[in-house]
């Protein structure tokens, strides 16, 4: 399988840039699927709208138990990084990577390990990390599912494993075009998207040469472990 960047604008990046202001500014975003226009029809935020500020805060009990018996960590569409300073601060190797310039010049201001550029492009300590997070779902990342784990495995050691954060669907796999849009109505670029639940993850794991080793629930928030097939 031949991985390479998608061309097109990323979660984060592109359009009006919302997530940038919403970062700035601690507000909310709604994931909206693109229905072929660059600005949509005004309408409500929903419940499961994105707190962008969620992430400006430490990590939380559930954030936690994605890394509690790693050694090192890299963190996938990290934003803010509250998960490599987490990392950090129990003393473990780290590194974010984000295509949003906003959220790694933040953390990067907060002195911590952070890079900017897509996972599909070449990282630091390619194969020696031990656990790769997709979180808040960053398994949407490209919209290709299968091959983002794919990829993520190819970053850890090959005793390493990757911890994906599934939709609260557990049967849900759906990919699509979507588009971010802040509070005040401003529209990202479109950007390809994809949902996946824990039943379905385990179908893209088998594809792209790996397993579920661990499921796992904090809350409301659901977790698996990809590990690779034997």
């Amino acid at each position: 399988m031949t991985l390479t960047a998608d061309p097109r604008p990323a979660f984060g990046a592109g359009g009006a840039e919302p997530y940038a202001r919403a970062l700035r500014r601690e507000g909310r975003l709604q994931l909206v699927r693109s229905p072929g226009r660059s600005q949509p029809d005004a309408e409500p935020f929903a419940d499961d709208a994105f707190d962008v500020a969620r992430w400006s805060r430490g990590a939380d009990a559930a954030d936690l138990s994605t890394i509690l018996d790693a050694s090192s960590v890299l963190d996938i569409g990290c934003g803010p990084a509250r998960m490599v300073r987490a990392a950090v601060d129990r003393g473990l190797d780290a590194l974010g990577v984000d295509v949003s310039v906003t959220a790694v010049a933040m953390a990067v201001d907060a002195g911590l390990p952070v890079v900017a550029g897509s996972v599909f492009d070449a990282l630091p300590g390619e194969g020696t990390w031990d656990v790769a997070l997709l979180l808040d779902g960053n398994i949407g990342i490209g919209g290709d599912p299968t091959a983002l784990v794919a990829r993520a495995s190819s970053a850890v050691a090959p005793s390493g494993s990757v911890v994906v954060e599934t939709a609260p669907d557990a049967s849900v796999d759906v990919a699509y075009d979507a588009h971010v849009v802040d509070e005040q109505g401003r529209a990202s670029a479109s950007f390809p998207w994809a949902e996946v639940g824990r039943e379905a993850l385990g179908r893209h794991a088998a594809a792209a040469g790996l397993r579920v080793s661990q499921t796992w629930s904090v809350g409301r928030r659901t977790f698996c472990r990809l590990v690779r097939a034997a």
